[in-house]
């Protein structure tokens, strides 16, 4: 998913054309919408990084990122300082995740804690294979666009984290799209999970 760091790929658009591709992107120029991604991607990775965040989570933050540039392309007051804009957004971003992250190890810890010391360990196996079943019988209640999304960024991804530009092109949509949407497909199959008591 990480675009190319060098110094090279980061100054590919001149800062003085940025101002002209912000203007064209917030009226729907597809092509202008790419080099400003590619102008600032190594930006948005740079700021994930400093905040030591799982793959996982850095590519939400940077994908949260995109979302919320262009949710607020055409409300840029000054575009020559774009940079600064989308560094500030990325680490609210991050600072986000990182929140809720905490909480959810938290949540997470607790119920490992019941489990295990609510059980023998005879029991685990049988525990886990149960777990198992009831996880895939929820994720089959989820819609079909909730599936395959999973599927693509989660359940079946190639070697590594799976790249979010390339399931937005496979899927042909906004790669700014995939983290929220994600997001909530995983909410629902929580939501499903907890219903039925897992």
């Amino acid at each position: 998913m990480c675009a190319s760091d060098s110094p090279e790929d980061h100054g590919r658009v001149p800062d003085d054309l940025v101002p002209e591709l912000v203007r064209a992107a917030a009226r729907g120029d597809a092509r202008a919408w790419e080099q400003l991604v590619d102008r600032f991607d190594g930006l948005v990775w740079s700021v994930c990084r400093s905040y030591r965040l799982t793959q996982e989570d850095a590519a939400d933050a940077a994908q949260l990122t995109w979302l919320r540039l262009l949710e607020h392309l055409d409300g840029i007051r000054d575009p020559r300082r774009l940079a600064g804009w989308i560094a500030t957004t990325c680490r609210r971003e991050c600072q986000a995740l990182l929140r809720k992250s905490r909480s959810s190890v938290a949540v997470e810890l607790d119920h490992m804690d019941r489990m295990i010391g609510g059980g023998s360990p005879a029991d685990e196996p049988f525990l886990t294979a149960e777990e198992h079943a009831a996880l895939w019988q929820a994720f089959q209640l989820l819609s079909e666009w909730c599936q395959r999304i999973l599927r693509e960024l989660i359940i079946d991804p190639d070697d590594g984290p799976p790249s979010y530009r390339l399931v937005a092109a496979k899927l042909d949509v906004p790669p700014g799209s995939l983290g929220p949407t994600r997001a909530r497909c995983l909410t629902q199959l929580r939501k499903l999970l907890d219903a039925g008591g897992i």
